[in-house]
């Protein structure tokens, strides 16, 4: 019954991901506009990151009526059938906003308040990624099916190339700065992307050793963490923690670890 469920969540998620990629790529007007601002006036919402919320949530509420929803553009409800579904209907949005490629779409739907389907579409990449637990995380691409998705081999950490992402508060990204820059002589190098759904997708396609970063919400990571899991790697927060808007990290085995412990050492967990 949980396999059929489960496999029925990933159906609709995949639909739902597609087709908000799909308005997305395609619907994206010349004279995108900022429609509003949140935690700084550097951190956008355009009109898009609405409507494709209102997609997504339109067809979920549609098929599944007593599910629960949490959005980032504000869908918000608590649902009767013990369901939940957490979507970043944009993550990436100064990317998008600025024609940049790297951005996604991101939906996981949560049983019991743990994340038991992800996917993550990143239309302009070609490619879409998912997850249900317990089944391993799959990738559909310009190849021809799914192929299994694998963690890196742990190099030392002094050949890690690690992902991260800074806040939009200036006071925030100053430190995050700082911490950044005491990290870099440690490893191969750092990225910066812009998307989280992104970074944690690429450490489970084996693109990336590493990524971490402060401030995240849940539907920021919800479904990238499972599929980062699901591929073999390691996820957490604070040494002990989950991923929290303290700190979230996600590394192959051998790299997520020391990582973590420079990450702790360096305060990279606070502002």
């Amino acid at each position: 019954m949980t396999d059929a469920l489960h496999q029925d969540l990933l159906e609709l998620a995949q639909e739902a991901a597609r087709r908000a990629g799909e308005l997305l790529r395609d619907g994206r007007p010349a004279d995108l506009a900022v429609a509003r601002t949140k935690s700084s006036p550097v951190d956008v919402v355009t009109e898009m990151d609405i409507a494709a919320e209102k997609l997504i949530t339109g067809l979920i509420s549609g098929r599944r009526p007593d599910d629960g929803f949490l959005g980032e553009e504000g869908a918000r409800a608590p649902g009767t059938s013990g369901v939940r579904w957490v979507i970043d209907p944009l993550d990436g949005t100064v990317n998008y906003l600025y024609g940049l490629p790297t951005w996604a779409v991101s939906i996981a739907a949560e049983q019991d308040g743990e994340s038991v389907v992800g996917v993550v579409a990143a239309p302009m990449r070609g490619e879409t990624y998912h997850a249900v637990r317990g089944r391993g995380a799959w990738a559909t691409g310009a190849w021809e099916g799914e192929r299994p998705l694998a963690c890196r081999p742990a190099p030392p950490l002094d050949q890690a190339l690690v992902a991260t992402g800074f806040n939009y508060v200036a006071e925030v990204r100053a430190h995050q700065a700082e911490v950044a820059g005491r990290l870099v002589p440690l490893l191969r190098d750092v990225r910066r992307s812009g998307s989280a759904a992104v970074d944690l997708c690429d450490v489970a396609c084996g693109r990336l050793d590493a990524y971490y970063e402060r401030g995240l919400n849940p539907w920021d990571h919800a479904a990238g963490d499972l599929i980062a899991r699901e591929a073999g790697a390691l996820t957490g927060g604070r040494p002990g923690d989950r991923p929290s808007r303290e700190l979230t990290v996600a590394g192959t085995p051998g790299v997520f670890e020391p990582l973590q412990r420079l990450l702790e050492d360096f305060g990279a967990w606070h502002d």
